[in-house]
């Protein structure tokens, strides 16, 4: 039986992205692998039939001596496993797991899916970063990128040649489960705005609070509210203390973390990402599917799903501003302009974003590999 292993840095990442391709391809008759360190999603891939092996990995650390013991432990997992091909994502499995590859004959598949602070910020830290990428991606045939500004700027940076590289739309979403349900459309005063995020400072969540404090003396009956994971270890991340006080102020409303956003997010009127950097959102892609109009920042990633004026508006990064502008358009457009614009968004979804676009690109790059290997 062929065997793929599909790697991240989190069970969870597998879990919620990558599951309904895990499945396709044990359908298809291969023998799937799930690597990642332990969480609490790790058994719920065994429970939905996965083989699941735990593999260490300090995702947030820069030292150099640790990174290379990861490399060796794809190299060991690898020589063990002799699997026919391995599907990376997120930058840790992309980079070491791509090095122990070439090291070890086994083809990969790297998933670019977002460049986040390593482009965002420059630093000694960065330009090492940027090196070890570019060793790193010298040595896959093919290479997943989520938006065609990340992929242009590695090939321009020399980061990978440009016929490895190819753009896929994220990891797609299944937009016969997220889709909208017929509700009646509520006043205009009333707007509900949601941030679905990990809430850290570069997800643009101040940005979205200055601009709810400024709506809320012109609309005190709109409704602001936060979705996501809070006191992650990020150096980014915003501190519980700071969501309290604007709940006290009346500011935002802070709905903690759920396995089921697309509850919240169908009771929404208009869902926002003020980010400052993407790969390619899955929280919009969500919003798309299920018809609900969009305000994002005009950056890699927000604008691949955004057509500014027609399924949402895009304003300028870090401009909390701009982003109250926008927001406001959305208020005064009134209910039957936010339902058209969101009927769009949906008709953009399924034809850009339907994770069956994603399965296709990826079982012909397999496909291709088992050529290459005879």
């Amino acid at each position: 039986m062929r065997k793929v292993l599909i790697v991240s840095n989190t069970s969870w990442n597998l879990f919620n992205f990558r599951r309904a391709l895990m499945k396709r391809m044990a359908n298809k008759g291969y023998e799937v692998v799930a690597v990642a360190p332990g969480d609490e999603y790790s058994e719920r891939l065994i429970a939905e039939g996965f083989r699941y092996i735990e593999l260490p990995m300090n995702n947030k650390g820069t030292n150099p001596v640790e990174d290379i013991g990861l490399a060796m432990r794809f190299y060991k997992l690898f020589k063990s496993e002799q699997p026919d091909v391995v599907l990376t994502y997120t930058p840790k499995p992309n980079i070491y797991a791509s090095i122990a590859g070439r090291f070890s004959g086994t083809p990969v598949i790297p998933n670019i899916s977002g460049l986040g602070a390593t482009f965002i910020r420059e630093n000694l830290v960065t330009r090492i970063i940027r090196l070890l990428y570019r060793l790193a991606l010298s040595f896959p045939k093919r290479i997943f990128f989520q938006n065609n500004d990340d992929l242009k700027l590695f090939v321009d940076s020399g980061l990978v040649k440009e016929g490895r590289a190819e753009r896929i739309p994220g990891s797609g979403i299944d937009t016969a489960c997220f889709c909208p349900l017929d509700t009646p459309p509520r006043d205009s005063g009333g707007v509900t705005f949601l941030l679905v995020a990990r809430l850290l400072w570069d997800k643009g969540v101040g940005e979205y609070v200055d601009a709810a404090r400024s709506l809320k003396r012109e609309y005190p009956d709109a409704q602001f509210q936060l979705l996501g994971f809070l006191d992650v270890e990020n150096p980014q991340a915003v501190a519980r203390s700071d969501v309290d006080q604007w709940q006290r102020e009346g500011v935002v409303e802070y709905l903690g973390v759920t396995d089921r956003v697309i509850d919240v997010m169908r009771k929404a009127d208009c869902v926002v990402l003020p980010s400052y950097r993407e790969g390619l959102p899955r929280t919009l892609i969500e919003a798309a599917s299920l018809a609900k109009p969009i305000v994002s920042t005009d950056v890699p990633g927000c604008r691949d799903v955004v057509d500014d004026g027609e399924t949402g508006r895009l304003c300028a990064v870090r401009n909390s501003e701009d982003l109250a502008e926008k927001m406001e358009q959305m208020i005064k457009m009134g209910p039957e302009a936010r339902i058209e614009m969101g009927r769009r968004g949906r008709e953009k979804a399924i034809r850009e974003f339907d994770e069956s676009l994603v399965i296709e690109a990826y079982m012909n790059a397999i496909s291709e590999v088992e050529i290459e290997k005879g």
